[in-house]
């Protein structure tokens, strides 16, 4: 097998580390580019923001399902100054490569390669490839090389670190998987999230994708306009927005099951099957997502939030005693944008009414709704819209 090596900081990894990496792969017949993160380089300190597990951490979660890279911990494990030479050898011994291993320089690297440690060994052991950064052309070098005539990306870890600190942009500067890691953990100065017991990035990208995966593309959009109009409401009325965004993302997840499943699904909540979802059993696509979230993401270090819950289930028809984050989940179900029909003043008194204010006409609304298509009505539901107006009259 063919290998080369790609070493660095990844303090953190961004997109010019892989796209570097692909583009080796792409001009060359190497079979496997190997990541190294350096423990400490003899030339520079690592910044301050992330550990050296962190670091790696950031590089495994950024690369999941390319089996052209491959990431190897030796300098971590070393600890100390890490030495390429070193570096070399151990990767020649372990992987035993076909040929020799190409060492993979940026041009900002190569023009001081004279000070290396043992870089006569270096180049011995390895080819040597060098790739542009700051837009040079061939430069002098006193060994034998190759020159990839690469596309630059003209960004850093340390402009990265600095964007995160000064709330710049950089998310997309970073593969997914970094930037999840970056915001829940809050890496470089990164603001940890409001709410003390707001989800984990990590958490809601894996519930949308499970979300994504279960439902038609259709179904999906609904559902992240939800999430979105969740969110927003959340922020207007002094909730958690992560909460909202999740409970959004989530409520029809189940939308697409068989009835059986639904039915099989909701059972084990324990609340039995009432007549009317005996009668028509698409209704427990509600109560199946609560179960399916606590199910498929309960035994997580952190519970699954119990108003998420709250609200997955309720967001049909609501229910008695409801939360403030379970109303907005039934508002937003019922208002998100991609809704055709829907009467501007609900959508007007979603950024001027009360909560309450909000949720009732909402709900009336849909109880109108459903009494002009002659639907059956749960009667929670009609409770609810009684307790609701009783409320509003006094």
């Amino acid at each position: 097998m063919k290998l080369a090596i790609l070493g660095g900081s990844f303090n953190p990894v961004h997109v010019g580390h892989l796209y570097l990496a692909d583009t080796v792969l792409a001009a060359y017949d190497y079979d496997r580019v190997i990541l190294v993160p350096t423990y400490q380089s003899p030339f520079k300190l690592c910044a301050e923001g992330a550990s050296p597990a962190e670091r790696m951490d950031m590089l495994v979660a950024s690369i999941a399902g390319d089996s052209r890279l491959v990431i190897d911990d030796c300098e971590l494990r070393r600890k100390g100054i890490s030495y390429t030479a070193d570096t070399i050898a151990d990767i020649v011994r372990r992987y035993r490569p076909t040929g020799k291993p190409a060492l993979v320089l940026g041009d900002d690297l190569a023009q001081d390669f004279h000070k290396w440690r043992r870089a006569d060994d270096i180049v011995k052991s390895a080819d040597i490839i060098i790739a542009q950064r700051h837009l040079s052309t061939d430069m002098p070098f006193p060994y034998p090389y190759t020159q990839l005539h690469n596309e630059v990306i003209n960004i850093s870890s340390a402009e990265v670190r600095e964007r995160i600190h000064n709330n710049g942009n950089w998310r997309y500067l970073v593969p997914h998987g970094a930037r999840v890691i970056i915001e829940d953990r809050g890496l470089y100065r990164f603001p940890l999230r409001a709410f003390e017991d707001s989800p984990s990035l990590a958490l809601l990208v894996r519930v949308e994708e499970a979300a994504r995966s279960l439902t038609s593309q259709s179904r999906f959009t609904h559902s992240r306009a939800v999430a979105l109009l969740c969110s927003d409401l959340c922020r207007r009325f002094g909730l958690d927005p992560r909460k909202g965004y999740l409970a959004g993302i989530s409520h029809d997840m189940c939308k697409s099951l068989p009835e059986q499943a639904l039915i099989a699904m909701a059972k084990r909540d324990g609340n039995g099957i009432s007549k009317l979802e005996q009668k028509k059993p698409s209704l427990l696509h509600a109560r199946a997502a609560a179960v399916l979230l606590v199910e498929r993401f309960g035994a997580l270090p952190v519970a699954f939030p119990e108003d998420v819950l709250e609200a997955v289930r309720l967001h049909i028809g609501g229910g008695m005693g409801m939360g403030g984050l379970a109303k907005i989940l039934f508002i937003a179900d019922k208002i998100e944008v991609t809704r055709e029909e829907i009467n501007p003043a609900l959508r007007d008194l979603s950024e001027t009414g009360s909560l309450d204010q909000l949720f009732t006409a909402v709900l009336d609304n849909n109880v109108a709704y459903l009494r002009s298509c002659q639907v059956d009505i749960s009667e929670g539901t009609l409770r609810l819209l009684d307790a609701m107006h009783k409320r509003d009259s006094f």
